[in-house]
């Protein structure tokens, strides 16, 4: 911890004087940015179902708990000539759960959780649990010097960029299917709403492959000069929140196109066709008399749907098992 041998000696070098302001001034940021992230998402949680915005929201969170106690410790190092032991590993814990809270959401955010599917597979929640855990433990030792560590933690950024850019390859695929087939039947009611899914996938794509970079970039350059440490303290703060700025504006919560949060509850297994994405919509008098197979299911528009409203709109799906048995009849 830098913390510790910064200090030894007993005296403190000068050339950390500016880390007081400067960490107190990025922890201001930050918790700006995690009260405006809250207040947009409870304000427009009418819009879309947004338990992926609240899930993000604890990435910031744990980010300003560590900057408010690196700004602690260095300011009693230096006007109380105090410097804490537990403090300082608090910081060390809370900087090991940012970046682990980071690329849970990232992997969260490639699996489609909120925006391809309402729920994860139970395998696909079992490889996030994994990977989050190898990826804590790693660090921990990889910041602990523990021999090796190194090696695992190269292995497990490996790992976890190779299911995150997979995943949004495969997520882009399926979307432009579902755009061809829109294109090609003009159904333009739901050409924005897949649309809208597919932008968010590349600029998301592009933000990882910064991210990718930035690492890289990070532990590339490991000089521990103290006249420099402020520098590169800086710019690594810096790219950071630009880079979650830049993905917390492209996921926010805010009024989607129409049609946006009609998706299923889990991501269908295996290479199936791409089922088409007519949609009606009915009131829940009509809905009761409804009695076609192909269109039996029903779920509450999410513009229109309102806890005090008692006419609900009602938004009809076409089975997607109905249109195989139609395209495939038996002899």
């Amino acid at each position: 911890m830098y913390e510790t041998e910064s200090s030894r000696g007993g005296e403190l070098n000068e050339a950390y004087s500016l880390l007081p302001a400067l960490y107190l001034a990025l922890s201001s940021i930050w918790f700006v940015s995690a009260c405006c992230w809250t207040f947009v998402t409870w304000r427009n949680r009418h819009f879309q179902s947004n338990n992926l915005q609240w899930t993000i929201a604890s990435v910031p969170l744990i980010k300003t708990t560590q900057l408010v106690l690196s700004f602690l410790f260095w300011y009693s190092c230096f006007y109380f000539q105090i410097c804490s032991l537990w403090m300082s590993f608090g910081v060390y814990i809370t900087g090991i759960l940012f970046q682990t809270a980071s690329f849970v959401s990232f992997l969260l955010i490639s699996h489609g959780y909120c925006i391809m599917c309402e729920h994860l597979s139970v395998q696909e929640q079992r490889i996030t649990a994994a990977l989050g855990c190898l990826f804590y433990l790693t660090l921990v030792g990889y910041r602990a010097s523990v021999p090796y560590f190194t090696v695992l933690l190269l292995l497990n950024y490996i790992i976890s960029f190779y299911v995150i850019f997979q995943h949004i390859s495969q997520n882009l695929l399926a979307l432009q299917e579902q755009l061809s087939v829109i294109e090609d039947d003009d159904i333009r009611a739901m050409h924005d709403a897949v649309y809208s899914k597919y932008i968010m996938f590349k600029k998301f794509q592009v933000a990882m492959q910064l991210v990718a970079v930035a690492e890289t970039v990070l532990y590339i350059n490991m000089d521990d000069a103290p006249n420099t440490f402020w520098v590169r303290l800086l710019a690594r703060e810096w790219a950071q929140f630009c880079i979650f700025l830049y993905i917390g504006w492209t996921f926010r919560s805010q009024e989607l196109a129409r049609g946006f949060s009609v998706v299923p509850i889990v991501k269908s297994k295996g290479v199936t066709p791409v089922p088409p994405i007519y949609s009606i919509e009915m009131d829940a008098a009509a809905f009761r008399d409804f009695s076609c197979k192909e269109w039996h299911i029903g779920v509450p528009s999410s513009i229109s749907y309102d806890e005090s409203s008692k006419d609900c709109v009602l938004v009809l799906v076409q089975q997607p098992r109905s249109h195989r048995q139609a395209s495939h009849p038996r002899g």
